[in-house]
Formats: C-alpha cells, sequence, structure tokens
C-alpha cells in the first residue's frame, strides 16, 4: 500500500485529479442539501414536493446529461494519444447537443400537470411539483452545457478548476436560496419556487465561468477551442455511438429510483417524507463519490488512448480501495449516529408526535442504505473503468434489465398489487444496488474493455491534428 501510493496511478494520483471532482460534487451535493433543509424547516408540504419534483426534473436532464458527460472519454482518450487539437473539436460537439438538449427540456413544462396528477401525490404537494418541474426543466439545458463544458478539464485530468467553479456556484446559489425561499431584505417570499429559480442561477454562473477559461489565450492555441468549432459530423456521430447508450444507462438508474420515490408517495406522506430526507443523507455518501467515478473514467481512457490498459487496471484498484474506505466509514456514521442526521430535517412547526414518526421511520430506513453502500462503491468504480474505455452498451443493457426486473416491476407489485409497505420497498431498492456493483465487477474482471478504444487510429489522428494546425 505504501508502493502504490507514489507510483504512476496509485493513491496520490487518484486522489490528484478525483478529490476536486469530489469537491465539485461535493458543492452540488451542498446545493441540494441545504436546499432540501431550508424547504424542510419552511414547509412540509415544500420538502415533500422538492424530492420527486426534483427527480423527476433530474430524470428528464439524465439522458442528456449522460450524452454530454461522455465527452469526458473523448476528451481523455485524445489526450492519452497527445491529439491535442481533437480536445477542442470532442469538446464542441458536447456542445451543440446540449444546445438541442436544451431545446426539448423547455418543452416539458407543457405536460407537467398530467405528469403529476398521473403520479397521484396529494392536491396541494402535486401544485408545488409542478411549478418546481417546470422552472427546472426550463433551465435545464444549463445543466447540460455545464456538464459538457466540465468534461474539457475532467478529461485532461485537470479537475482543481472545476472545483473552484462548482464552489464558486455554491457560493451563489446558498444564500441566495435561503433569501428567496424565505423572502430576506429586498427578495420577495418564493418558497419552493424561489428555490429552484436559486439553482438555475447558480448553474447560469457556473457555465459563464467555464467558458471564461475554456476560450482563454492558451486553451484557443493549444486545444483549438476556438478553432475546432465548427460542427464535426463524423466526431459528432461517433460521440453519439457511445454517448446515447451511456445516457440511456444515466436515465434508466435515475428513472428506477425516480419510480421508486413516487411509488412511495402513493404510501402516504409520512413514507414519502421520511424516504426524501433518508435519501438526502444518502446523498452525502453517494454524490461526493461520483468524483471517483469520473476521476477512474479519466485515468482508464488516458491509458486506453495511449495504448496501455495495464496502467487502467493500476488506477481502477486504487480507486477502489479509496472509495470503500470513504463508504466503510460513512455506513458506520449511519448506523451508530442517526440521529444528529436526521435532526437537521427538523421543521419548527412540526408536532413532537410527528416528528417522532419520522425519527423511527428515518432510523429502520437509514440501516438499509448503510448495507448498499458497499456494493454502490464496486458500482461506481468499475462501471467508470469499462466507460472509460467505451463498454457503453454493456452498461445500458445491465442497467435497463436490472431496474425493470428488481426495482420498478417488482416495486409497483409489491405496493400497488399486494399491498405492501414501505419495507419491502427499501428491500428490493437495496438488492437493486447490490446486483448492480456485482455486474460491472464481473464484467470488468472479465477484460473486454481492454480491447476497445472510441477514438480514431494514430495515422488518422496525425492527419487531423496537421489539418488544424
Amino acid at each position: 500500500m505504501f508502493q502504490r501510493w507514489s507510483q504512476p496511478n496509485g493513491y496520490r494520483e487518484v486522489l490528484s485529479i478525483s478529490l476536486p471532482l469530489v469537491a465539485s460534487m461535493g458543492s452540488i451535493t451542498l446545493m441540494q442539501f441545504t436546499d432540501r433543509i431550508f424547504l424542510a424547516n419552511y414547509s412540509l408540504d415544500a420538502i415533500a414536493a422538492a424530492l420527486p419534483a426534483g427527480i423527476a426534473s433530474f430524470t428528464a436532464i439524465a439522458f442528456f446529461m449522460g450524452v454530454a458527460n461522455y465527452t469526458n472519454a473523448f476528451v481523455a482518450q485524445y489526450t492519452g494519444a497527445r491529439a491535442f487539437t481533437r480536445v477542442g473539436a470532442s469538446m464542441w460537439q458536447g456542445i451543440y447537443f446540449s444546445l438541442m438538449a436544451a431545446l426539448f427540456l423547455a418543452s416539458l413544462c407543457l405536460i407537467s400537470e398530467p405528469l403529476f396528477e398521473w403520479i397521484g401525490h396529494s392536491p396541494q404537494i402535486q401544485a408545488l411539483e409542478v411549478q418546481y418541474f417546470n422552472i427546472l426543466t426550463l433551465g435545464g439545458g444549463l445543466v447540460v452545457l455545464g456538464s459538457a463544458m466540465a468534461c474539457f478539464y475532467t478529461g485532461r485530468g485537470i479537475t482543481r478548476v472545476v472545483m473552484l467553479v462548482h464552489m464558486a456556484g455554491a457560493v451563489i446559489n446558498i444564500p441566495l436560496d435561503y433569501c428567496l425561499i424565505n423572502g430576506v431584505g429586498p427578495f420577495p417570499e418564493l418558497g419552493i419556487v424561489g428555490a429552484a429559480i436559486a439553482t438555475l442561477m447558480a448553474y447560469a454562473c457556473i457555465v459563464v465561468m467555464l467558458a471564461v477559461v475554456i476560450f482563454g489565450k492558451n486553451n484557443r492555441k493549444r486545444f483549438a477551442t476556438w478553432h475546432a468549432r465548427a460542427f464535426d459530423r463524423e466526431l459528432f456521430a461517433r460521440l453519439m455511438r457511445y454517448g446515447l447508450p451511456s445516457g440511456f444507462q444515466f436515465f434508466l438508474e435515475i428513472f428506477g429510483f425516480t419510480f421508486f420515490i413516487q411509488m412511495l408517495g402513493r404510501l402516504g406522506d409520512l413514507e414519502l417524507a421520511a424516504s426524501n430526507i433518508v435519501l438526502s443523507i444518502e446523498s452525502l455518501s453517494f454524490l461526493p463519490m461520483v468524483g471517483f467515478h469520473i476521476g477512474n473514467a479519466t485515468l482508464v481512457g488516458q491509458a486506453v488512448g495511449k495504448g496501455c490498459p495495464e496502467e487502467g487496471v493500476y488506477a481502477t484498484t486504487s480507486a477502489l480501495h479509496l472509495t470503500l474506505a470513504y463508504m466503510l466509514l460513512v455506513s458506520a456514521l449511519f448506523v451508530l449516529a442517526p440521529g444528529p442526521l436526521l435532526s437537521l430535517f427538523k421543521a419548527t412547526h412540526h408536532s413532537a408526535e410527528h416528528y417522532g414518526q419520522i425519527m423511527r421511520l428515518g432510523v429502520i430506513l437509514l440501516r438499509f442504505v448503510a448495507v448498499f453502500c458497499f456494493f454502490d462503491a464496486l458500482n461506481l468504480i468499475f462501471s467508470g473503468a469499462i466507460k472509460g474505455a467505451g463498454d457503453t452498451r454493456f452498461i445500458m443493457w445491465t442497467i435497463a434489465v436490472l431496474s425493470l426486473g428488481v426495482m420498478i416491476i417488482p416495486v409497483y407489485i409489491a405496493v400497488e398489487v399486494m399491498g405492501r409497505g414501505i419495507y419491502t420497498a427499501w428491500t428490493l431498492a437495496t438488492i437493486y444496488v447490490c446486483a448492480l456493483g456485482m455486474a460491472f465487477m464481473l464484467r470488468y474482471r472479465q477484460g473486454k474493455w481492454k480491447k476497445m478504444r472510441v477514438i480514431e487510429a494514430s495515422e488518422h489522428l496525425a492527419r487531423k491534428e496537421c489539418r488544424i494546425a
């Protein structure tokens, strides 16, 4: 382990790339976490509506975000192959895709009312869900665009810029969130609407800051970030070939949990509120570790790009050790100290009896989270490794089969047909996460990803580099 610290693709290099991404994801998680704390203290209806509507909007965004994020693999492999002008060209194809996505996402506000009527939450919750969903999807293109632009840095393993930009976004979002929800100072009291507006304003600032640094003089010269702005039909088609399965995978994964949340809402407002709070706490374990997922995908992509997949194996082992250590720590926290975490979501207007019911249910649900944290680590690291090489179709089909066969259909039957309760639903969700982790571990160990590549052959790259130069 001491030798692994200083070796190439060892602990130190994985941490140097992944920790800024962890901080970036932590900033996004902090924005979501504080948003829900503010809403929980503002209104029980607001927190009950925020997570279902927020997840529904994110489900809509997820497909496009998954495709745009796959720009990271192209940037990583081109960086490994030292085809630097193709880095700028890849980023621009992600930008063009993001602009197309923005138009579609904005149109979803036309179907929001029938969507939440079909979901069937109580009328006062439905009204808030529609408001929150509409604002988030109208500005959803900003989230997709920010993801594509960030790949210019994450794919090259230069992640501190992304960290600083996301931290700045959090600095803007959190106080603005509080002021717009509660009506502080000159700001109107907008409740859940204010939370959505603050989120979009933060993402708009993130996009602007990324644009300023990406199109700086040095990047324009070395990576052709402006000169390579033309739409490249062949490169765009390859991004779609590998990115679309990645987008469907991300969509299916988010959709499975979205469906899970909506079904819990049918059990009652208490079950929905407790599950929302627990999933908000669970994001503290999962979302920061997405930084290691992206970091490992970057290192594997660079290794594949320069024709040395065994370097990717070493990086994956290093990332797995670090992620498991973190997951074991947070699992212990969820089991041994659930009270302080749950107390963060106590609203001043909760009665003692109602708050006690939420606490008792939340303590048990956090134990489910503690069980599947270990398998989440396997899921994140091994799926990142094979995705960085280009094995996106396997990931898509695995999640399609498991989400339908283990999560969506069984949860629907358990709740709607058999009338089972919240513990059965959470057991099925736990089995689903465990199955994902095992499936991606087995695929990685087969080694097929070592022969994959998403970029052109070396001789084609050399010709394109000369043409752009």
